[in-house]
């Protein structure tokens, strides 16, 4: 009888403790989507009043007078975020094709991995002093959109590298021994097949990495600052959409403060397109 009392008891107990855990979830979820929904509100809100085809072809407005555009920092933002990604992603790649295809239990590769996620913790800010001191200190031109690049490209590898790991991780092995009792080439058999068998994973990586420096601020301030001419050469100070938010949301002038939010919101519409598109492209047709 009293082993039934405490079988009783210790279900119920359970049976409690699974409800809160459920209420307390899908309340932490409610909160999270609520305040995500605000901020998606408030930036439409006050963005959408300046968009428009000349917003985006339009030079910036001089203080106080005009609307004015995010030409230059648009341009300037897919320079410097297109360099970073021919500096960084590639060699992402290449990390996390030796973690998880050569290295593996090595202890260089432990190093390597423990590196790696080092890397994936530092603030950005961190990562643009380290540009500074490494490239505006030591170059006769000090800012530049080089330097930029390069901050970003640091930013970006780590991960890169960690998502190429875990996803060629996820290949079976038999894939793998299948395709070299064939005698396929390794290098044939990473390229071909298992990038194949884990490209939805590979371009989530590289989709990840570039909406992480896509916001990224803190190490532009330090290396390609900004600059309100066109950016026709990288090697000079350049602008870009993140610093010009930073220096018009904090300006006294209406129009700059209007200019931010709208190029706020062409971030946040750049990032979610960029998103859906992929998902839409990758997703599996039902046969």
């Amino acid at each position: 009888m009293t082993d039934l009392r405490l079988s009783y008891r210790s279900s119920a107990t359970r049976k409690a403790m699974d409800v809160f855990v459920r209420a307390f979830s899908i309340a932490s979820a409610a909160i999270g989507i609520f305040f995500l929904l605000w901020i998606l509100w408030v930036v439409l809100k006050k963005g959408h009043t300046v968009l428009a085809w000349s917003f985006f072809t339009s030079a910036p407005p001089s203080p106080g007078e005009g609307t004015g555009g995010i030409r230059y920092a648009l341009v300037g933002t897919l320079k410097m975020t297109g360099l970073a990604f021919l500096m960084g992603v590639p060699v992402g790649l290449l990390t996390g094709v030796y973690l998880a295809e050569f290295g593996r239990h090595s202890w260089f590769a432990a190093g390597v991995r423990f590196c790696v996620n080092l890397l994936m913790g530092i603030p950005s800010i961190l990562v643009g002093l380290f540009a500074y001191t490494l490239i505006v200190l030591a170059t006769p031109r000090h800012y530049s959109g080089q330097a930029g690049a390069f901050a970003l490209a640091i930013i970006m590898l780590p991960t890169v590298a960690r998502t190429t790991e875990d996803m060629l991780l996820l290949v079976p092995d038999t894939l793998r021994e299948s395709a070299l009792a064939l005698g396929i080439p390794r290098w044939r058999t990473i390229t071909g097949i298992l990038f194949r068998a884990a490209r939805k994973g590979l371009l989530t990586g590289v989709l990840l990495s570039v909406s992480r420096v896509s916001g990224e601020t803190a190490p532009l301030l330090f290396t390609a600052l900004n600059n309100n001419f066109y950016p026709r050469d990288l090697s000079q100070p350049t602008a870009n959409l993140t610093v010009t938010i930073y220096n018009y949301a904090m300006s006294p002038y209406d129009n700059w403060q209007r200019v931010a939010w709208g190029a706020a919101l062409v971030i946040m519409a750049f990032l979610l397109g960029l998103t859906v598109l992929l998902r839409t492209l990758l997703k599996e047709r039902n046969r």
